[in-house]
């Protein structure tokens, strides 16, 4: 299952001295496709929540193929790895406005019972989804 954002543009506030986007928004970017996507899927995160249910990451990866500077325009390509167990793996492909892959990624967010913060199986809520 895949899904890209529409364009996205790189604020000032996102980059660095040298005007390339600091490593740490990356995530961010991961982040909002993620929930973006979980919104287009008709499973938006406040309802996850509704449901006592939070979906830490407990690990990331990225890798840097190109930068991306102040004034570019971008896309983030997410896709859900594997089907959901007691966690759940995204892997993001970033592309520039010139079609060029410039970050890949992937992360790891686990399902907790957001009462007890204990680990939980994939809701069936979400699990339907895939």
């Amino acid at each position: 299952m895949n899904y890209t954002t529409g364009k996205i543009k790189v604020r000032y506030n996102e980059t660095d001295q040298m005007g390339i986007v600091h490593h740490s928004n990356y995530l961010k970017f991961f982040e909002f496709a993620r929930i973006e996507w979980l919104e287009k899927l008709k499973m938006p995160y406040l309802e996850i929540e509704r449901n006592k249910i939070i979906l830490p990451v407990v690990n990331c990866e990225l890798k840097f193929l190109k930068p991306l500077v102040f004034g570019d325009s971008f896309k983030v390509k997410v896709h859900c790895s594997k089907k959901p167990t007691s966690s759940i793996e995204f892997s993001y492909d970033i592309f520039n406005s010139r079609g060029e892959k410039t970050t890949e990624g992937r992360t790891l967010l686990a399902f907790l019972n957001s009462d007890t913060m204990k680990p939980l199986r994939c809701p069936k809520i979400i699990s339907d989804l895939f």
